[in-house]
């Protein structure tokens, strides 16, 4: 039997290409409405995307031959997975194809804002010489904390080797800590931590997680890096704990306005409040989902997704 496929978002020339000669027949649509889409995919044996639209019940039940669903990325929230799975329809992920360009740009998030890189250039592109309002920090000495210890954390840890510092994570799963961090209560990591990154998928129990409440319960001023989901930290609390000092500063990849598409920041043209407050802070820095988008992962990604449906034929 033929196994057709259909991709309705692009990914990297070689996703396609490896399927093709494994003997998968692909078809793409990139640009169709999900009604669409919906029409015809009871033709199909698989779905390739990465986050047009969500895939719901509805879209489940149209699709009666379909083996598997495969998102080019980390996570599987913008997928009903629950239904998916009592359908016995395989869900594929590719972490792994992107870990590393997270981890580094997370570690370049916080070097970056202990330095005042950012800032500093703009000063100096405006004729100003600032040295002493630009003195930074340095990471050594300090405490680590990551809440989230899947492939995002174990690797950003990993990149943490060169530094004198003490990392711990936190997480749900039991056992996870391993020779880069040591795994202690979410207690412990708010008693000592300086430096907090986020590596979570965004799930019912990590939505707005980050609140006034979880901020207060760390006992020290800290820095804030958040890489995985925006909507894991509610932005007016955040400018809140900004604004008096318990929190030092804010490294933001992810926004809890962002669209399930990443393609745009707003649905609409208003500026939240609490944003407008992120885009004057000298404190925070800010990039647009990228963190794990670079040329060498665009490439990751594929393989991986080619790996993972080869291995569920072969």
């Amino acid at each position: 039997m033929s196994i057709k496929i259909l991709h309705i978002d692009s990914n990297n020339p070689i996703l396609m290409q490896q399927l093709q000669e494994l003997g998968f027949e692909n078809h793409e649509d990139f640009i169709s409405s999900k009604e669409v889409i919906e029409s015809k995919i009871q033709d199909y044996h698989g779905i390739v995307i990465r986050s047009r639209f969500k895939i719901d019940k509805h879209f489940l039940d149209k699709a009666t031959k379909l083996q598997f669903i495969a998102r080019v990325g980390a996570g599987l929230e913008s997928i009903d997975c629950e239904y998916a799975s009592a359908k016995d329809i395989q869900l594929i992920a590719a972490p792994e194809g992107n870990r590393n360009a997270v981890a580094e740009h997370t570690l370049g998030m916080i070097l970056s804002l202990f330095n005042n890189l950012n800032r500093a250039d703009r000063e100096i592109r405006s004729g100003h010489w600032n040295r002493e309002s630009n003195r930074g920090h340095e990471l050594d000495g300090k405490t680590v904390g990551i809440v989230g210890y899947g492939n995002m954390g174990k690797w950003f840890a990993k990149k943490l080797r060169g530094f004198d510092v003490e990392v711990l994570c936190y997480d749900i799963k039991e056992n996870v800590g391993d020779a880069h961090a040591k795994q202690v209560s979410l207690a412990e990591l708010q008693k000592k931590t300086d430096v907090l990154s986020l590596h979570l998928p965004w799930t019912p129990e990590t939505d707005k997680m980050v609140d006034t409440a979880y901020i207060n319960a760390f006992a020290k001023p800290f820095w804030i890096f958040n890489t995985s989901r925006g909507k894991n930290i509610v932005t007016a609390d955040l400018v809140k704990a900004l604004q008096s000092g318990k929190i030092s500063g804010a490294g933001l990849d992810v926004l809890e306005y962002e669209k399930l598409s990443f393609e745009t920041l707003f649905q609409d043209k208003t500026t939240p409040e609490a944003f407008q407050y992120l885009l004057e802070a000298d404190n925070v820095l800010l990039s647009p989902h990228v963190a794990g988008w670079t040329f060498e992962s665009h490439e990751g990604l594929a393989q991986v997704i080619v790996d993972k449906i080869k291995k569920l034929y072969f």
